[in-house]
């Protein structure tokens, strides 16, 4: 996968489409990530009483996680685009595909 923890990403499709983020996880076995703001659902957390640490309950909004293929990567210039890997000095390095600079 080519998107990691940390990148600034841009969501390019569904109702979150055109904010800009930050991954909080990735999951490279799924295909998806967890970008922060976006995909957010409420959920319903009962009261527990685990260890006795206290945990919110109630309506509980949570990021979800959205496919790979729905965002694009935000590079340093700040243009959203595709990456690819190229071998430089036998280090693999990420770069843009459109503006063809090293994103790492």
């Amino acid at each position: 996968m080519k998107i990691k923890k940390g990148d600034t990403v841009e969501v390019i499709v569904g109702n979150d489409r055109g904010k800009r983020a930050e991954v909080i996880r990735a999951l490279p076995k799924q295909g998806k990530v967890v970008v922060r703001g976006v995909n957010i659902v409420k959920k319903h957390a009962k009261q527990r009483r685990q260890n006795l640490r206290a945990t919110q309950t109630g309506l509980v909004e949570l990021e979800m996680p959205i496919d790979v293929s729905n965002v694009k990567l935000v590079t340093p210039s700040g243009k959203a685009t595709r990456v690819n890997y190229r071998d430089e000095n036998g280090v693999l390095k990420r770069y843009s595909n459109k503006y063809d600079e090293v994103i790492d």
